[in-house]
């Protein structure tokens, strides 16, 4: 298995770790529950440098991605990021990403699982005027979140942070370690993401932890996936994949279709108008805890799966993301989940579930 270069920090802090996308990383430090309310309530440093990193450059750069992507490319500004996507010609989802744009050229951040696939597509549609180079085994990236993130690396840092709107980012020195520093991340609160070669993440990893001292904590990807899930934030592979069109898993915020032309525009401009299905959030009214392929049910009928599930520490009660018929998708909804042959209240309700976040403080 692969090791990201904080390997040796997770076994120094007694990580438990699992196989993630065939990275060795750490799962949890103390606990899900502990790390999860440390990001909710101070500060909470993560480790992903299983994902990947592809620099995009060349004059046909911009119009290449706003080609391969849904969202509209030409509107990102020097220093600015975006959330996006690229779907194949059907519209089905090959991976959501973040665009990042420097003076000279665009830094893409795919998931760990589809470098290989995201790299292979954009390497058979780039045209000569486009150069790509796959990064992610020299870039090294560290998610620092919660309401204390900002403070904490004010003391560390030789730009201010106080001018890094929510999806902006600069180049800054962190204890004298070369980064960019990135106002984006999956938790819902105010936070950063840091992206610097292997070397330098050790020892921004190291600044950080210093610097917080108790109002920061290592935290592992279990309470990364409860703080997305609380924010209906979708996680490729359960609630977005290559069967899944942009609309309705409700990412049409980010899909385009007034642009000129897109890899899968037709399909998604046909598919909208027959839209079938949605993406939904799902509260537990009886005791219970959704989980990815239980069923949800109306009138004892099937209509429709929960693609994620979990115990929501901050709410204290089950929480869900599931497909369902369209016109089972309306607010307030009573539905049933089956579990284990027994069949458990829920409803729908409005995302996201957690709606005291400091995302955009």
């Amino acid at each position: 298995m692969k090791k990201t270069p904080l390997y040796d920090k997770h076994i120094a802090l007694g990580a438990k770790l699992v196989d993630f996308a065939g990275y060795e990383m750490p799962i949890q430090y103390g606990g899900i529950m502990q790390e999860h309310n440390a990001v909710r309530n101070s500060a909470g440093l993560f480790d992903v440098s299983h994902m990947g990193e592809f620099i995009v450059s060349g004059e046909g750069a911009e119009a290449f991605l706003d080609y391969v992507t849904i969202n509209d490319a030409t509107v990102i500004q020097p220093w600015q990021a975006q959330y996006s996507a690229m779907c194949y010609e059907d519209g089905g989802i090959i991976d959501d990403l973040l665009i990042y744009r420097y003076t000279d050229h665009f830094m893409l951040v795919v998931n760990c699982a589809n470098i290989g696939k995201d790299l292979d597509w954009l390497m058979a549609h780039k045209p000569d005027n486009v150069d790509i180079m796959d990064m992610s085994e020299q870039t090294g990236l560290i998610a620092f979140q919660g309401p204390k993130s900002r403070e904490i690396l004010q003391t560390i840092v030789d730009i201010d942070l106080n001018t890094l709107d929510f999806y902006c980012f600069d180049i800054g020195n962190i204890d004298g370690s070369p980064a960019t520093i990135a106002r984006t991340g999956y938790t819902g609160e105010l936070g950063f993401e840091v992206y610097a070669d292997h070397d330098n993440i050790v020892k921004i990893w190291d600044a950080i932890m210093s610097a917080g001292g108790n109002n920061v904590e290592a935290v592992g990807l279990g309470c990364r996936d409860t703080l997305r899930m609380e924010m209906k934030y979708a996680l490729y592979g359960n609630d977005i994949d290559e069967t899944t069109h942009p609309i309705e898993a409700g990412l049409g915020w980010i899909t385009k279709l007034e642009k000129n032309n897109f890899i899968g525009k037709d399909a998604l401009v046909e598919g909208k108008e027959k839209l079938s299905r949605r993406l939904i959030c799902i509260e537990m009214i009886d005791r219970g805890i959704p989980r990815k392929g239980y069923s949800v049910l109306a009138n004892g009928e099937v209509v429709g799966e929960v693609t994620s599930g979990t115990q929501s520490p901050s709410l204290k009660r089950g929480i869900g993301i599931a497909y369902v018929a369209k016109p089972m998708a309306k607010i307030g909804t009573e539905l049933e989940l089956e579990v284990r042959n027994k069949k458990l209240k829920c409803k729908v309700v409005k995302p996201p579930f957690y709606k005291d976040g400091t995302v955009n403080s």
